[in-house]
């Protein structure tokens, strides 16, 4: 049976808050260091530019990032993307070329691991969604942030929409500029890339 909490209960609890400041705090309010969030939008509107945005933020404020680059590995574009967000050096960061999930499981069970894995992408992970159920229930103090392709206004495949509804923090990415909504506050606005953001949306 279950264990079952009283309100003192329930007041008393802690949690893992990541402190965010800024306009990521704006962004995302105050989350814990745990469970899911997607970023996901239609292609070449700015969803790795954003990821990595987020990754070289998290990394500077000391958590232990991995990015898992399952849809392209170790590429070109991925290159400048990383440099564009990080130079030619990064601390507590690292790209991982297109680990499967077991070797997800293999590396994050080791001392020290990431406390922060972004996969990239769903649809070419081939993730299940009790393979993404799984991953939580083991890592229950490791936050994984999943890249998705759309279709329409909702993540590409059932998979991939049964996690968006799943995830404490998801953002909509377009024309460079993310539209979060989640569960500890924040809202506004953020952009990947502010010049390609303006071009894209000018004034509206």
């Amino acid at each position: 049976m279950k264990r079952a909490y009283s309100v003192s209960n329930m007041d008393t609890a802690t949690f893992r808050v990541m402190e965010l400041d800024g306009v990521w705090q704006e962004a995302l309010g105050q989350p814990e260091l745990s469970g899911s969030w997607m970023i996901y939008g239609m292609p070449k509107n700015g969803k790795t530019s954003m990821a990595m945005c987020l990754c070289a933020y998290l990394a500077s404020k000391g958590y232990r990032v991995a990015y898992n680059s399952v849809e392209e590995g170790l590429s070109l574009s991925l290159q400048a993307a990383v440099r564009r967000y990080f130079g030619s050096t990064a601390r507590n960061f690292v790209v991982i070329d297109k680990e499967s999930v077991e070797e997800m499981r293999e590396r994050l069970s080791r001392r020290n691991s990431a406390q922060v894995v972004v996969v990239d992408s769903v649809q070419f992970l081939g993730l299940t969604f009790s393979e993404y159920k799984s991953l939580k229930e083991q890592f229950p103090h490791k936050l994984f942030i999943y890249i998705s392709h759309v279709s329409g206004q909702q993540p590409d495949g059932k998979v991939a929409c049964k996690i968006w509804r799943d995830c404490n923090v998801y953002m909509r990415v377009e024309g460079f500029r993310g539209f979060p909504v989640g569960r500890y506050g924040g809202g506004a606005t953020i952009d990947a890339d502010p010049v390609r953001a303006q071009e894209y949306w000018g004034n509206r």
